[in-house]
């Protein structure tokens, strides 16, 4: 189902090319699994090998020019435009990380759509994908 794992190498240009050192359980996911594609792209996100993980703002500036319109979102928005897209590109859904703003906050995980609507957190990568296994068994 997924992609030969990354190398210490590819995760680190990624890491070069973002100017940000990604969280530990995302790192040791790639190291896994490069990226895959998911079998139902309507229910959970495939997720990108690391040469097309980017910036939202780079990706789909249009949905976060949406949520900054709205006032009442604009916290929302300022997440949403420094979270780096790991999965779901050209699909229905991203799955995002969202980069602590202060040294002791931690990454936040987002899977996000406008038909959720806006942000389903996660805890790490590990919940994540026992919640998406969970979800599946029970479909």
């Amino acid at each position: 189902m997924g992609n030969a794992p990354a190398s210490a190498t590819e995760i680190k240009q990624l890491e070069e090319k973002l100017q940000i050192v990604l969280p530990k359980d995302y790192k040791d996911f790639l190291l896994i699994s490069n990226g895959f594609a998911t079998p139902n792209e309507n229910i959970e996100p495939s997720f990108e090998k690391t040469e097309n993980v980017g910036f939202l703002k780079d990706i789909d500036p249009k949905l976060i020019e949406i949520w900054i319109n709205n006032d009442e979102l604009l916290d929302v928005a300022i997440k949403l435009s420094r979270s780096i897209v790991v999965g779901g590109i050209g699909e229905e859904q991203y799955f995002l990380l969202v980069p602590p703003l202060l040294e002791n906050e931690g990454w936040e995980y987002w899977k996000f759509a406008s038909w959720i609507p806006g942000e389903d957190p996660y805890e790490g990568m590990e919940n994540y994908f026992i919640n998406a296994l969970d979800f599946l068994k029970s479909a």
